[in-house]
């Protein structure tokens, strides 16, 4: 068997395990601001906008409401610090000209970041966010080219601007052989479902059709998460530039189909029985990941009995947000019908 048509066969898999990390996801609480120096004049002057990408980042919202009530606590960021580090980024500019910016790291109390939200009335976009997978294509006149490398200007800002909004994003990894067995004509147009055929996730696949038309990129955007579909398009003279427009609308969309409204969170009670603990490592991984679900404040087990534990929940947010977010993760699904107190777990 020649090698073309292994990797014809594996490639569905190679599109999988390029997965592994597709919920991976910086910390979204915290922020990251130019400064100057590592002054401690330069530090306070920033912390306020480190907050408020925060604040973008837990709402999901590209602006935030101009309200006193938000501006006091953005001028009291400091009273919500936990850490603060330094790091600095190279990257490349548009003509290919190294560039060195050095970035103050700052990290807020998540409890007090979540009561603020509540308090200011605002969303809360739950931190289990599926990453999506980012398909450019860009035809330049002379062809149609998967992420070309010289274009990685912008996709250093694509990925800066998702990072900003709390948007997770991961790209495609394939040489140049493998290039050759995917169908650029049916990524050029938008077919998610063609990917995901091939592995991609379905429960976050773009693609981007970018064409420089003269002075202008006309970008073309097709975005599938879950059962949901969206496009849009974005444009500018910068292929950066139309990049980022484009991120900050997918980013949007997601946030606005999946946050937890104000009225909706809050403290609420939950009991839950999962089936097929089949041994001590299912407990243990269930316990585990029950108690890293962004929406769970607290696990107590009420009982077990062969196969099953029964659980009682703390929650931060309405029951209805808990089985969609347990269906992402992958680790339980619901045994019942419509079914919020039945689950069963996957190994």
């Amino acid at each position: 068997m020649n090698k073309s048509l292994l990797l014809l066969l594996y490639l569905p898999l190679y599109l999988l395990l390029s997965n592994v990390c597709a919920y991976a996801q910086a910390d979204l609480y915290a922020g990251e601001v130019p400064v100057a120096s590592q002054s401690e004049t330069d530090r306070n002057q920033a912390l306020p906008e480190a907050l408020r990408q925060v604040l973008q980042k837990v709402t999901g919202l590209r602006q935030l409401p101009a309200t006193f009530e938000l501006h006091d606590n953005l001028n009291n960021a400091a009273n919500m610090l936990v850490s603060f580090r330094y790091r600095n980024i190279n990257q490349i500019d548009p003509a290919g000209n190294p560039l060195q910016q050095l970035l103050l790291v700052a990290r807020f109390l998540p409890s007090e970041v979540d009561k603020l939200v509540q308090q200011l009335g605002l969303p809360r976009w739950p931190q289990q966010r599926p990453a999506v997978q980012l398909w450019i294509v860009v035809d330049d006149g002379l062809g149609r080219t998967l992420q070309p490398i010289e274009y990685e200007f912008a996709w250093q800002q694509t990925e800066q601007a998702a990072n900003a909004r709390g948007l997770p994003i991961i790209w495609p990894d394939l040489d140049e052989e493998e290039q050759q067995l995917i169908d650029i004509g049916l990524i050029w147009g938008g077919f998610t479902d063609y990917l995901i055929e091939k592995g991609a996730p379905p429960d976050g696949v773009a693609t981007v059709a970018a064409a420089r038309e003269g002075p202008v990129w006309n970008l073309r955007w097709v975005l599938t998460s879950g059962q949901q579909n969206w496009n849009w398009r974005s444009a500018d003279t910068q292929l950066s530039s139309a990049l980022v427009n484009g991120i900050q609308q997918m980013a949007d969309e997601i946030s606005r189909a999946t946050a937890i409204e104000a009225s909706a969170q809050g403290q609420w009670s939950l009991d839950i029985t999962v089936s097929n603990l089949l041994g001590s490592a299912d407990y243990s991984r269930c316990l585990n990941y029950l108690q890293n679900v962004s929406l769970v404040t607290s696990v107590e087990v009420l009982g077990a009995e062969p196969g099953k534990v029964h659980f009682s929940l703390e929650l931060n947010a309405s029951p209805e947000y808990l089985t969609e977010a347990l269906r992402r993760g992958a680790v339980l699904m619901p045994s019942g019908l419509g079914s919020r107190s039945e689950f069963e777990y996957l190994r």
